[in-house]
C-alpha cells in the first residue's frame, strides 16, 4: 500500500426511494405549527438531497456489524469499530476504505512507514434527478410530503401527534462514489466491500425512522468507469471498468 495512486474507480447510478425518506434536516420546524422534523434541502434550489455523509455512514455501520461485530466499542453516543494500532499491525479493509481517525492513521504510519493510511472512498451528495423533479408537481410541500404520527406515552397512554416531512416514494437521487486505489491495494476486495455495503443498505434503510417503514431504497448502478494514473499523466478520459455488477444492484434486480 505505497502512496502511489494506481487508479480511480467511479461508481454511478441512482438511489430510488421505495418508501418515504426522512433525510437530514433539523428536529424543529421553521415556523410555529410547522413540522417537527424537516428534510435537508439545497439552500438555493430547495430541492432535497441525500447527504454523502449519511450514505457513507450507513454503509460503514452496516458493514462493521457484519464483519467486525465482535470488535465494536462505544465512541460518544455511537457504537463503532476502529482498528487500533496497539491491537493490530494494519487496519482492516473497512477502516482502509472508509478511513481512520487522524491519530490512529498517524500511529499506523509510524509503525509502517511504507504504507499509506488515507481514506479510499469518496461518497458525494446525491442530488434529485432532473427527471423526478419534473414529475414532483403535486406534493404538499416543494418536492416533499408530510406524515403525522402519534407518539404514545408508555406510562399514561397519552398520544401526542407529531408531523414529519418526508421525500415521497419514487424520488430518485444520484449515486456517485469514487474509490481511489493505491499500489498494493486489493482492488477486488475493496470494490466487493462497496457492493456489500450497498446490498446491506437495500435490505435495511436510509435516513431516520426505518423501524416505522421509512427509508427503503433501491440501488441502481448504471455504469462504472476507471481512470488510471497513466490516464491522468497522458490526459486521457476515463473508460469503462470491466466488472460484473451484482444483478440486485441494477435495474434488473427489482
Amino acid at each position: 500500500m505505497r502512496a502511489q495512486i494506481k487508479k480511480k474507480v467511479f461508481i454511478e447510478g441512482k438511489i430510488v426511494a421505495k418508501t418515504g425518506l426522512a433525510i437530514g434536516g433539523t428536529d424543529v420546524g421553521l415556523e410555529i405549527g410547522g413540522t417537527d422534523k424537516i428534510v435537508i434541502r439545497h439552500p438555493i434550489t430547495k430541492e432535497p438531497y441525500v447527504p454523502g455523509s449519511s450514505l457513507r455512514g450507513k454503509m460503514r455501520s452496516l458493514l462493521e456489524r457484519v464483519h467486525q461485530g465482535d470488535n465494536i466499542t462505544k465512541q460518544g453516543k455511537a457504537m463503532v469499530h476502529i482498528c487500533k494500532p496497539d491491537k493490530v499491525s494494519s487496519p482492516c479493509p473497512i477502516c482502509t476504505v472508509f478511513g481512520l481517525p487522524a491519530e490512529s492513521a498517524e500511529k499506523f504510519h509510524e509503525n509502517n512507514p511504507d504504507m499509506v493510511f488515507v481514506t479510499r472512498l469518496i461518497v458525494r451528495d446525491g442530488a434529485c434527478s432532473e427527471e423526478w423533479i419534473k414529475t414532483a408537481t403535486d406534493t404538499e410541500l416543494p418536492y416533499t410530503e408530510t406524515k403525522t404520527e402519534a407518539v404514545i406515552d408508555r406510562i399514561t397512554s397519552e398520544a401526542t401527534p407529531r408531523t414529519f416531512e418526508r421525500v415521497p416514494a419514487g424520488a430518485e437521487f444520484a449515486l456517485d462514489l469514487v474509490l481511489t486505489l493505491y499500489e498494493g491495494d486489493d482492488e477486488n476486495e475493496f470494490i466487493n466491500l462497496i457492493f456489500q455495503g450497498l446490498k446491506l443498505l437495500q435490505d435495511d434503510y436510509l435516513g431516520g425512522s426505518g423501524s416505522r417503514g421509512y427509508g427503503k431504497v433501491k440501488i441502481n448502478i448504471e455504469q462504472i468507469y476507471e481512470r488510471t494514473a497513466e490516464d491522468y499523466r497522458e490526459a486521457r478520459e476515463r473508460h469503462k471498468y470491466e466488472i460484473d455488477i451484482p444483478s440486485e444492484l441494477t435495474n434488473n434486480g427489482e
